[in-house]
């Protein structure tokens, strides 16, 4: 007779793990016990050896469908000589540390929508779930993931429901948001703050007949409210971009099924199986020319891609039995601020909305959308957040060191050391405003109640100004600064796994330099910055990000004189009068509020105004989405350049002054130009590479990078999992604090 121990962590609790042990140590006639507590997963079997053996191998190759293992522990142990096997109840020591992991939200599977369609307690319920989907993350409070510990705890079992949560043999044994139509949420349905009295079976069809009739929604799903809307009618769209002072920032859209997106949007296998994930994420997608559903045009004005997920809810799915056209699915929230999750805030914060649509279970925990597009052939995360955050990246090594790293004041997540562990928060997103700031706070609250966790070191970013530094600085701990984009090349290594020196292309938009210039084209070996492109003057300031013919117009001063810019018939000049002109040269020449930046997105800014393309935007990246849809394959010519001192000149003033061009051919010489000058020296410095920044979201930069690359043999690296934009540098942060 063999008794054996095993602690098991990982993605352990709350996915159906304690019921798939049950019946495999039944299966093998092994008696013991299973249990959660605060480290993971505890089990004891005994029985036969060999079949303990069997068992342990079962283990770790049927998993439950959202289960990770990412650390097994086995010992023998004295038998018990018991009789039974039986799942015990959660157990929390106060003196051990907390390191289960949290499982992120999932969208419904399959059987739970089969269970929809069936005559019972399911019937046409919008919120079923079961161990393998549902809320996870948007509910916790705390672990272990218990229902008491969730949003979940106010609602009483039925009968019915209680059996199926104690039935080891069932899917929903232990399935904390277990309800049905007897004892589950109830849904609400309201014009701003009158509520419509109305039978619950006839809302789906009420709400569709809102949304035909030109109306704007707001419906709460998992990790907020979305604000929907029919993605097919250009007055309420641009209705609802007036509201939103959004004038052309993309809005993502939601089909009822797969064979919607395929009728709307050009998609390979890899992307179709990722909209049809248990994750369901919204997808990157290129136009399709040719479609039988007319959306409009104001959905994604002036770009070739959209922006597609499927119906991940119940509450979706029921919906959608009364629509038939794709709806508008974005982020109910003012710019700047947080997804939002309360039907007051709704009232409070957005009186355009006509109707919102609503349910009785608290939201604890806010996450949008993740956002991710496929580039050769390998999965990009653009946002992380529902469905695969928190994220867990695993470390080679474990570490002594307890640490925070706060991230960027754009597109902010924060990350946590723990062990062996870097934990990722989801998307929190731009901290330019109080209500957000205090979000990214509630977010550091959230993670450090789930595992008592008390950090040692914060790490930062270099920049005195940013909102995340200034709170790390008031914290009383050691501190570690870590540059911008230093700090994203150590997010590729994180997700990888990688030490030593690389090859680090590190693109973006703009962040704070050692030099305290505003760096944005940084080219590293190791940890010494051994290239970077050209500083151009960026003319009045943060005004410049948003006016692209501000930078064009740099470039020019750059090289010729006031009276021959004067004189030039180009577009980022006839866009200012006369007087503008010279105020700005005045600014160029005596350096007035004209901070020097390296950037290469500022270089997109730059071709996209000398294109006539884009001469102001209105959100980040506009530029170099604008210019990816003008590019042409057919193109090879590159703009010349020069590599000096480790200093990258691009001639495209010169080029522009010399030649006629249009649209195409500028945009097709840039991207090639970068990807010409990448290859140069990649194969001067024999090193692997490594891709990071914002830059790099540009789909077909990456891929001509990724194919060139390839050509050469020279191994490269870029984020799949994690975001490579700014929503990656606190993981950066953290494993640069780890590495050094």
């Amino acid at each position: 007779m063999t008794r054996k121990s095993f602690l098991i962590q990982g993605v352990v609790q709350g996915v159906g793990f304690r019921p798939f042990v049950y019946k495999l140590a039944c299966g093998n006639s092994l008696v013991g016990f299973v249990k959660n507590d605060s480290r993971g997963v505890q089990i004891e079997v005994e029985g036969d050896e060999a079949k303990i053996d069997f068992f342990e191998k079962q283990l770790k190759t049927e998993l439950p469908p959202l289960a990770r293992i990412d650390m097994l522990q086995a010992k023998n142990i004295q038998p018990l000589y018991e009789k039974t096997f039986e799942i015990k109840e959660s157990i929390h020591n106060l003196a051990d540390t907390k390191t289960a992991l949290i499982s992120p939200d999932i969208s419904t599977c399959q059987e739970c929508l089969d269970d929809i369609k069936k005559r019972g307690k399911y019937h046409n319920y919008f919120a079923t779930n079961c161990t393998n989907c549902g809320p996870r993350y948007s509910i916790i409070q705390t672990v272990p993931y218990d229902r008491a510990n969730t949003s979940m705890a106010k609602f009483g079992m039925c009968e019915s429901c209680l059996e199926e949560y104690n039935n080891p043999l069932s899917r929903r044994y232990h399935a904390q948001p277990i309800s049905c139509n007897s004892c589950g949420l109830t849904l609400s349905l309201w014009q701003q703050e009158t509520k419509i009295e109305i039978a619950t079976n006839a809302i789906f069809s009420e709400v569709a007949e809102f949304i035909k009739n030109g109306k704007i929604l707001a419906i709460k799903g998992i990790g907020g409210f979305h604000l929907v809307c029919d993605a097919t009618n250009d007055a309420v769209i641009a209705k609802l971009r007036a509201f939103k002072h959004r004038p052309t920032k993309p809005l993502a859209i939601m089909c009822k099924e797969i064979a919607h997106v395929r009728a709307l949007a050009s998609l390979d296998e890899d992307e179709e199986a990722l909209l049809l994930s248990k994750e369901a994420p919204i997808v990157l997608l290129k136009k399709s020319l040719f479609s039988y559903i007319k959306l409009s045009e104001l959905l994604a004005p002036n770009i070739d891609r959209i922006g597609c997920m499927l119906a991940y809810t119940p509450l979706h799915h029921l919906l959608f039995e009364h629509l038939q056209n794709p709806i508008v699915a974005t982020s109910a929230n003012l710019a700047d601020e947080p997804i939002l999750t309360k039907m007051e805030d709704i009232f409070a914060k957005l009186p355009f909305v006509d109707f919102i649509l609503d349910y009785n279970r608290e939201i604890i925990n806010g996450v949008d959308d993740s956002l991710l597009q496929v580039v050769h052939g390998k999965m990009q995360m653009l946002r992380l957040a529902r469905g695969y955050a928190p994220k867990v990246i695993k470390l080679p090594f474990a570490s002594e060191k307890k640490i925070l790293a706060v991230g960027a004041n754009q597109k902010n997540s924060i990350a946590f050391v723990m062990k062996n562990n870097i934990i990722l928060s989801p998307h929190i997103g731009d901290l330019e405003s109080l209500v957000a700031f205090e979000y990214f706070e509630r977010t550091i609250e959230t993670f450090v109640g789930f595992f008592d966790f008390k950090p040692e070191t914060v790490v930062h970013d270099k920049h005195p100004s940013y909102m995340t530094t200034k709170w790390a600085k008031k914290q009383g701990k050691k501190l570690v600064e870590v540059q911008h984009h230093l700090a994203h090349i150590y997010a590729c290594k994180a997700e990888f796994g990688l030490s030593g020196d690389y090859l680090g292309f590190s693109f973006d938009g703009t962040g704070y330099g050692d030099d305290a210039t505003l760096w944005g084209g940084e080219i590293f070996v190791g940890d010494e910055r051994k290239y970077h492109f050209k500083p151009i003057k960026l003319l009045g300031g943060e005004k410049a990000i948003k006016e692209p013919r501000r930078v064009a117009l740099s470039m020019l001063f750059d090289a010729l004189s006031l009276e021959e810019v004067l004189e030039l018939d180009l577009a980022c000049g006839n866009t200012f009068a006369t007087q503008e002109i010279k105020l700005l040269h005045q600014s160029h020449t005596k350096n007035l509020n004209a901070p020097q930046s390296s950037s290469v997105g500022r270089l997109f800014d730059a071709i996209a105004s000398f294109a006539n393309i884009a001469q102001t935007i209105s959100y980040e990246g506009e530029s170099g989405l604008l210019c990816e849809s003008f590019y042409d394959a057919t193109l090879q010519k590159c703009f010349d350049f020069s590599i000096e001192h480790g200093v990258i000149e691009l001639k495209i003033v010169e080029f522009i002054l010399a030649n006629s061009y249009d649209k195409k051919l500028l945009v097709s010489m840039f991207i090639n130009t970068l990807v010409k000058i990448i290859i140069k020296i990649a194969k001067k410095e024999k090193k692997e590479v490594i891709l990071s920044g914002g830059v790099f979201q540009n789909k077909t930069l990456l891929e001509l990078l990724a194919c060139g690359l390839e050509k050469e043999n020279i191994p490269t690296y870029f984020q799949q999992q994690t975001a490579l934009n700014d929503g990656g540098i606190a993981l950066g942060q953290a494993y640069y604090a780890l590495c050094t």
